[in-house]
Protein backbone atom coordinates (compact mmCIF):
# COMPACT_ATOMS: atom_id res chain seq x y z
CA UNK A 1 0.00 0.00 0.00
CA UNK A 2 1.46 3.39 -0.94
CA UNK A 3 1.82 6.22 1.54
CA UNK A 4 -1.10 8.23 0.16
CA UNK A 5 -3.47 5.28 0.69
CA UNK A 6 -2.03 4.68 4.16
CA UNK A 7 -2.71 8.30 5.08
CA UNK A 8 -6.25 8.02 3.74
CA UNK A 9 -6.82 4.85 5.77
CA UNK A 10 -5.38 6.52 8.87
CA UNK A 11 -7.89 9.34 8.49
CA UNK A 12 -10.61 6.65 8.69
CA UNK A 13 -9.06 5.38 11.97
CA UNK A 14 -7.86 2.16 10.36
CA UNK A 15 -5.64 0.69 13.12
CA UNK A 16 -3.62 -1.47 10.73
CA UNK A 17 -2.76 1.56 8.60
CA UNK A 18 -1.89 3.57 11.70
CA UNK A 19 0.43 0.78 12.82
CA UNK A 20 2.15 0.78 9.42
CA UNK A 21 2.66 4.54 9.56
CA UNK A 22 3.98 4.17 13.11
CA UNK A 23 6.46 1.50 12.02
CA UNK A 24 7.55 3.57 9.02
CA UNK A 25 8.31 6.74 10.97
CA UNK A 26 8.73 5.88 14.67
CA UNK A 27 12.53 5.59 14.65
CA UNK A 28 13.03 8.91 12.82
CA UNK A 29 10.54 10.69 15.05
CA UNK A 30 12.05 9.15 18.19
CA UNK A 31 15.45 10.59 17.24
CA UNK A 32 13.71 13.95 16.87
CA UNK A 33 12.01 13.53 20.26
CA UNK A 34 15.38 12.81 21.88
CA UNK A 35 16.68 16.16 20.64
CA UNK A 36 13.86 18.02 22.35
CA UNK A 37 13.51 15.97 25.53
CA UNK A 38 15.65 16.10 28.63
CA UNK A 39 15.88 12.30 28.84
CA UNK A 40 15.02 9.00 27.17
CA UNK A 41 11.77 8.43 29.07
CA UNK A 42 10.41 11.87 28.21
CA UNK A 43 11.35 11.24 24.57
CA UNK A 44 9.30 8.02 24.63
CA UNK A 45 6.31 9.90 26.07
CA UNK A 46 6.69 12.65 23.48
CA UNK A 47 6.78 10.08 20.68
CA UNK A 48 3.51 8.54 21.86
CA UNK A 49 1.89 11.95 22.30
CA UNK A 50 3.12 12.92 18.84
CA UNK A 51 1.54 9.93 17.16
CA UNK A 52 -1.73 10.60 18.96
CA UNK A 53 -1.60 14.17 17.64
CA UNK A 54 -0.61 13.00 14.14
CA UNK A 55 -3.54 10.60 13.91
CA UNK A 56 -5.97 13.18 15.35
CA UNK A 57 -4.79 15.85 12.89
CA UNK A 58 -4.12 13.65 9.87
CA UNK A 59 -7.10 15.14 8.03
CA UNK A 60 -5.23 18.47 8.11
CA UNK A 61 -2.49 17.05 5.89
CA UNK A 62 -3.47 17.99 2.33
CA UNK A 63 -0.72 16.18 0.36
CA UNK A 64 1.14 19.48 -0.02
CA UNK A 65 4.79 19.04 0.83
CA UNK A 66 6.18 15.84 2.25
CA UNK A 67 4.23 13.85 4.79
CA UNK A 68 7.45 13.21 6.70
CA UNK A 69 8.04 16.96 6.97
CA UNK A 70 4.49 17.44 8.22
CA UNK A 71 4.76 14.75 10.92
CA UNK A 72 8.14 16.13 12.00
CA UNK A 73 6.54 19.54 12.47
CA UNK A 74 3.71 17.99 14.52
CA UNK A 75 6.31 16.15 16.62
CA UNK A 76 8.39 19.26 17.26
CA UNK A 77 5.26 21.21 18.20
CA UNK A 78 4.18 18.40 20.54
CA UNK A 79 7.59 18.38 22.24
CA UNK A 80 7.61 22.16 22.63
CA UNK A 81 4.04 22.17 23.96
CA UNK A 82 5.00 19.56 26.58
CA UNK A 83 8.00 21.64 27.52
CA UNK A 84 5.93 24.82 27.91
CA UNK A 85 3.39 23.01 30.09
CA UNK A 86 6.05 21.30 32.20
CA UNK A 87 8.33 24.21 32.92
CA UNK A 88 7.52 27.59 31.50
CA UNK A 89 10.46 29.20 29.80
CA UNK A 90 12.22 31.48 32.18
CA UNK A 91 12.67 34.92 30.79
CA UNK A 92 16.27 35.67 30.12
CA UNK A 93 17.36 39.24 30.40
CA UNK A 94 18.20 40.25 26.88
CA UNK A 95 21.78 41.27 26.70
CA UNK A 96 23.85 41.83 23.68
CA UNK A 97 25.86 38.69 23.43
CA UNK A 98 28.77 38.64 21.08
CA UNK A 99 28.51 36.07 18.36
CA UNK A 100 30.75 33.17 19.20
CA UNK A 101 33.28 32.51 16.56
CA UNK A 102 32.75 29.40 14.55
CA UNK A 103 35.32 26.85 15.58
CA UNK A 104 36.37 24.05 13.31
CA UNK A 105 37.67 20.81 14.71
CA UNK A 106 39.21 17.81 13.10
CA UNK A 107 36.28 15.43 12.49
CA UNK A 108 38.14 12.60 14.21
CA UNK A 109 38.93 14.60 17.37
CA UNK A 110 35.39 14.64 18.78
CA UNK A 111 32.91 11.80 18.40
CA UNK A 112 29.33 12.40 17.35
CA UNK A 113 28.21 10.66 20.56
CA UNK A 114 30.19 13.16 22.61
CA UNK A 115 28.68 16.08 20.67
CA UNK A 116 25.14 14.73 21.11
CA UNK A 117 25.77 14.24 24.83
CA UNK A 118 27.00 17.84 25.13
CA UNK A 119 23.91 19.14 23.33
CA UNK A 120 21.66 17.00 25.55
CA UNK A 121 23.33 18.45 28.67
CA UNK A 122 22.61 22.06 27.70
CA UNK A 123 20.04 23.86 29.84
CA UNK A 124 16.59 23.28 28.35
CA UNK A 125 16.05 26.70 26.81
CA UNK A 126 19.51 26.68 25.21
CA UNK A 127 19.09 23.11 23.93
CA UNK A 128 15.72 23.91 22.38
CA UNK A 129 16.95 27.03 20.60
CA UNK A 130 20.17 25.30 19.47
CA UNK A 131 18.27 22.32 18.05
CA UNK A 132 15.64 24.45 16.35
CA UNK A 133 18.15 26.84 14.79
CA UNK A 134 21.18 24.68 14.03
CA UNK A 135 19.74 21.23 13.46
CA UNK A 136 16.22 21.98 12.19
CA UNK A 137 17.00 25.26 10.39
CA UNK A 138 14.26 27.46 11.89
CA UNK A 139 14.79 31.23 11.88
CA UNK A 140 15.02 33.25 15.09
CA UNK A 141 11.61 34.76 14.33
CA UNK A 142 10.08 31.29 13.97
CA UNK A 143 11.78 30.11 17.17
CA UNK A 144 10.54 33.20 19.00
CA UNK A 145 6.97 32.41 17.98
CA UNK A 146 7.28 28.72 18.86
CA UNK A 147 8.83 29.31 22.28
CA UNK A 148 6.96 32.53 23.03
CA UNK A 149 10.15 34.54 23.43
CA UNK A 150 11.61 37.46 21.51
CA UNK A 151 13.94 36.97 18.54
CA UNK A 152 16.67 38.70 20.59
CA UNK A 153 16.27 36.13 23.36
CA UNK A 154 16.49 33.36 20.76
CA UNK A 155 19.74 34.82 19.43
CA UNK A 156 21.11 35.26 22.93
CA UNK A 157 20.22 31.68 23.93
CA UNK A 158 21.83 30.33 20.75
CA UNK A 159 25.00 32.28 21.41
CA UNK A 160 25.16 31.02 24.99
CA UNK A 161 24.54 27.44 23.85
CA UNK A 162 27.39 27.70 21.35
CA UNK A 163 29.66 29.14 24.03
CA UNK A 164 28.88 26.28 26.43
CA UNK A 165 29.44 23.70 23.68
CA UNK A 166 32.71 25.36 22.65
CA UNK A 167 33.97 25.26 26.25
CA UNK A 168 32.99 21.61 26.68
CA UNK A 169 34.68 20.62 23.42
CA UNK A 170 37.84 22.55 24.23
CA UNK A 171 38.00 20.95 27.69
CA UNK A 172 37.46 17.52 26.15
CA UNK A 173 40.20 18.10 23.57
CA UNK A 174 42.62 19.34 26.25
CA UNK A 175 41.93 16.21 28.31
CA UNK A 176 42.52 14.02 25.26
CA UNK A 177 45.75 15.87 24.55
CA UNK A 178 47.04 15.53 28.11
CA UNK A 179 46.13 11.82 28.20
CA UNK A 180 48.05 11.22 24.98
CA UNK A 181 51.15 12.88 26.42
CA UNK A 182 50.96 10.76 29.57
CA UNK A 183 50.55 7.53 27.60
Amino acid sequence: MNLEKLIQQCSLNNRAAQEKVYRLFASKLFALCLKYSPNYEDAQDTLQDSFIAIFKKINQYKNIGSFEGWIKRVTINTALEKYRKKSPLQLVKEETVEETEEVEYDDSSVSIDFLLQCIQELPDRYRLVFNLYVLDKYSHNEIATMLEISPGTSKSNLSRAKLILKEKIETHLEMQKSCSYEG
